[in-house]
């Protein structure tokens, strides 16, 4: 069975899709811009900063879901510029200081909105 997860610490859907779902004690949290959830924009920031807000996001849902950040097993970060790549791990890895998640990472021709950044995690949940 399947749950959907929403909160609105995070910014709501752009399309038919859930900000997560939950199956069993996995959630599998869908791909986050760099969107501010007070104002349902993408921030205009550097990329650091806007990988900072796109962990925010993941955090928010996770939050919601039951879990936290260092719940995660996975993640893929999507990028426009993969010369972004060093700037994108030195804010990622403040988020996840020990023990991180496996990761992939790609690069795109676009990302909606007209971001260079997403992020989509997998998450399990304790207990």
């Amino acid at each position: 069975m399947k749950t959907a997860i929403t909160t609105s610490h995070a910014p709501a859907a752009i399309g038919p899709y859930s900000q997560a779902i939950a199956c069993g004690d996995l959630v599998f949290i869908s791909g986050q811009l760099p969107i501010d959830p007070a104002t349902g924009k993408l921030i205009e920031a550097p990329i650091a900063d806007r990988t900072r807000q796109v962990l925010r996001n993941l955090e928010a849902i996770a939050r919601a879901a039951g879990g936290e950040l260092a719940g995660i097993v996975k993640t893929t970060i999507f990028l426009t510029d993969l010369a972004d790549f060093q700037t994108v791990n030195g804010a990622y890895g403040e988020f996840f200081p020990t023990n991180p998640p496996a990761r992939s990472t790609v690069q795109v021709a676009a990302l909606p909105l007209g971001s260079n950044i997403e992020i989509e995690a997998v998450l399990h949940l304790p207990g």
